[in-house]
């Protein structure tokens, strides 16, 4: 019987891209997802995070490998079987502007999925759990019958919580949910996040590109580079004593509000991240690290632990400052 309430086996997406090539957008990744944890997923634009989260809930299929909801494969599911599970399984979008429809009101928006889940008797009661879930995310209910043009940034994104929420899942896949708001309302965001995991019992994969914001929400941290797992573990681990380069690079470049380290000097990454068209062969990472030998074009380093943290380096232990 399996500890996690979301596992992916092998998981690998590719798309078709011009003159005969393929993108290689997610590669081989094994991932777990423990019931109550929230696992941030960090990396570069382009880097495979959000394919990865559509294909754990399904809106995308793997070109190979499965995915396991609550000891089931949902990828070898049929389209009707897996609608029955299909609400546990919700997704919060990047851009508050774009993913509320602007011709519904904020009733309706967060209605729809009560309604296609039949959870309340009737009209009247589903008006109710609108309000109810408008409440939850801090969005006054006498904003019912306004559109989304009407709500700041912000507020549009509590909307979009609140629509994701409405259908009662238990999963939940945050795709870079505050990157588009200014940062005092991004803590407002993540606060309404933490709260709402403990209070519903959600499980959450967060999906950001700024570490700072992961460290403060999630449990473990999984690093990925061109469709790849880097390094995976303890967020506070990971965070101290990172093992692969790639994630000491990204630590570098997390500006640190301390005038003690005025004029420290920064290590950037150099050159152009590899197209995943076109990936190098061995280490994927191989044609940006400092540390990378004739072993690292020519062996795929595995991901094996060091410690309580998983990395994928040949030289991980002997490169540590």
């Amino acid at each position: 019987m399996s500890e996690y309430l979301l596992e992916t086996r092998e998981i690998t997406k590719e798309f078709p891209a011009a003159g005969k090539k393929t993108v290689h957008a997610v590669s081989g990744v094994s991932l777990q997802i423990r019931e109550g944890e929230t696992l941030g997923l960090v990396g570069e634009s382009g880097c495979g995070k959000s394919t990865l989260g559509r294909l754990m809930i399904r809106t995308l299929k793997p070109t190979s490998g499965e995915v396991w909801y609550r000891r089931q494969n949902i990828t070898a599911m049929k389209d009707k079987a897996f609608l029955l599970m299909r609400k546990e399984m919700q997704l919060i979008f990047q851009d508050p502007y774009a993913s509320l429809d602007p011709r519904m009101t904020v009733r309706d928006l967060v209605a729809e999925p009560i309604e296609t889940w039949k959870l309340c008797p009737n009209r009247e009661a589903v008006t109710e759990k609108v309000k109810e879930l408008l409440n939850a995310v801090g969005v006054p209910e006498e904003f019912l019958y306004r559109y989304p043009h009407q709500f700041s940034g912000g507020q549009r994104q509590r909307i979009g919580i609140a629509r994701a929420i409405a259908a009662e899942p238990a999963f939940i896949v945050c795709d870079e949910p505050v990157s588009a708001l200014d940062v005092s309302v991004q803590n407002q965001i993540l606060n309404l996040l933490k709260e709402l995991k403990i209070s519903r019992k959600l499980t959450y994969l967060f999906i950001s590109h700024d570490l700072s914001v992961v460290r403060y929400l999630a449990d473990r941290v999984c690093i990925m580079f061109l469709g790849k797992i880097c390094e995976l573990g303890p967020t506070e681990e990971v965070y101290r004593h990172p093992k692969h380069p790639y994630t000491r690079f990204l630590l570098d470049a997390v500006p640190e509000p301390d005038p003690s380290l005025r004029g420290k000097e920064i290590r950037l990454l150099k050159g152009e991240p590899p197209s995943p068209a076109d990936p190098p062969s061995g280490c994927s990472f191989r044609t940006r690290c400092p540390y990378a030998t004739e072993r690292c074009a020519t062996e795929e380093p595995a991901l094996r632990e060091i410690g309580n943290v998983q990395a994928a380096c040949h030289y991980a232990e002997g490169i540590q400052e």
